[in-house]
């Protein structure tokens, strides 16, 4: 569907605008689907998001400012979310017995099958999103996002 028909607006100042506020609403509604089909998992995207990264990881352990400099939000806190994750029994945080300050964080077996079956609804949910999308209109898209980013 349209932007203009989703948002009720016809004019806007600039193809510019337009693009940007339909990269807005877009990104909110693949967060929305996304955290849908992680909510009986009873994770949001973002510990999604950490346990991947500690998957890819596996089964060497991350500190928290690895997961922060990966993360794909930036404003998210990793501490609060790894002790969330903990709290489920997803990850474990083991103290560095040579600095205190240093907190390795690690999978647990819960975490990676938890992982395994939210990545595969994922995965369906992905594909579903770009159905009308081809492979080359992918590429080409992710080409313009990553100019897009080059300007700063």
């Amino acid at each position: 569907m349209r932007i203009e028909d989703e948002i009720k607006q016809e004019k806007f100042k600039s193809e510019y605008q337009k693009l940007n506020i339909n990269l807005l609403y877009t990104v909110s509604w693949i967060n929305q689907n996304t955290n849908n089909t992680l909510k009986p998992y009873n994770i949001s995207w973002q510990q999604f998001n950490i346990l991947r990264i500690l998957k890819g990881r596996h089964p060497q352990p991350a500190t928290i400012k690895l997961l922060s400099e990966r993360m794909i939000d930036k404003m998210s806190n990793a501490s609060r979310l790894v002790e969330k994750l903990r709290q489920k029994g997803y990850v474990e945080r083991i103290e560095c017995e040579f600095d205190r300050r240093q907190v390795d964080i690690t999978l647990t077996i819960l975490g990676l099958k938890t992982l395994e079956k939210a990545s595969a609804e994922i995965e369906q949910v992905v594909n579903q999103q770009f159905k009308n999308v081809t492979n080359a209109e992918a590429q080409a898209m992710n080409e313009i996002l990553d100019r897009i980013r080059d300007n700063y």
